[in-house]
């Protein structure tokens, strides 16, 4: 039973931050839930139809979500604000709609057969999942996503292609959609379209803006809070989906940044040599 929390709530970690990672270029996402299902899918294929073993499936199952979350990120990045959430909703019913009509992979009855993961899984996922996103928040690149997140015209000013930007960054979050989606997969053995319906898109959301969304910790927090608190209420479970819609709004009335509002700093600062200050001085006298 820990095992199964321990597995569930690491999952959702990597759900969250997979979100978080197409926030950091400003885009908001509300498919992520597809792209976990193409993930688990596209494993399930690999290792159910064909023998692959779960470790050699999980990177090209995730490489195959990838490229497809680029092909149809091109065409929606034209879109901005709430018109971008519509559109990625609708990729996320449609892939629904094309699961359950597609009979090699058992259309709604689902498919089976699925084993393999193990806690140790997820837990190297998370250590390198988590070692990227800290490198990505101390180098430059930080300043660059924050740029197009804050004003892609003042960024594609200073020379920044923001439409790379943007989807190379949806491109890496339904990678680790893709990846969690693996590993979910082969931990409940079965698994049915309608495991990965648009309410999972919309919790992965709530995780980030739940615990922040200006630092890689704050969607950490938000997995862990919204994993645990369910068991907390479980005698309220007709109750839950009420309680959880007071607590976003309560959230955004007090907390509108998340639990954890402070921003990480990019680029350490360079300590100044004895001397620097001085020669700079005389320089400037000349």
């Amino acid at each position: 039973m820990t095992s199964d929390y321990l597995i569930f709530t690491g999952l959702n970690i990597l759900l969250a931050w997979s979100a978080y990672v197409i926030l950091m270029s400003g885009s908001l996402s509300f498919a992520n839930g597809a792209f976990m299902a193409l993930g688990a899918y596209a494993s399930g294929i690999l290792t159910v139809k064909f023998g692959w073993p779960l470790l050699a499936a999980i990177p090209l199952a995730a490489l195959a979500t990838s490229a497809v979350a680029v092909l149809l990120s091109l065409p929606a990045l034209r879109t901005r604000g709430v018109y971008l959430i519509l559109v990625t909703i609708g990729i996320a019913l449609c892939l629904r709609a094309v699961l359950e009509s597609t009979s090699y992979i058992g259309g709604v009855r689902g498919m089976s057969g699925l084993v393999g993961t193990q806690l140790w899984h997820i837990a190297v996922l998370l250590v390198a999942v988590g070692t990227l996103l800290w490198w990505i928040s101390r180098s430059p690149l930080q300043r660059v996503l924050d740029a197009v997140r804050e004003d892609e015209s003042v960024a594609r000013a200073m020379g920044i292609n923001t439409v790379f930007v943007k989807a190379a960054m949806f491109g890496i979050g339904a990678a680790i959609a893709a990846m969690a989606g693996a590993l979910y997969a082969h931990h409940m053995v079965f698994v049915r379209p309608e495991n990965f319906d648009i309410l999972v898109s919309i919790y992965i959301v709530l995780y980030v803006i739940l615990g922040g969304t200006n630092n890689m910790w704050g969607p950490v927090i938000g997995a862990v809070a919204m994993t645990l608190l369910p068991e907390v209420l479980r005698g309220l479970a007709d109750w839950r989906p009420t309680l959880f819609g007071v607590l976003v709004v309560l959230m955004l009335l007090v907390r509108p940044e998340g639990l954890l509002a402070f921003r990480s700093r990019s680029v350490r600062p360079r300590p100044m040599r004895a001397g620097a200050p001085q020669a700079a001085q005389e320089g400037a006298n000349r």
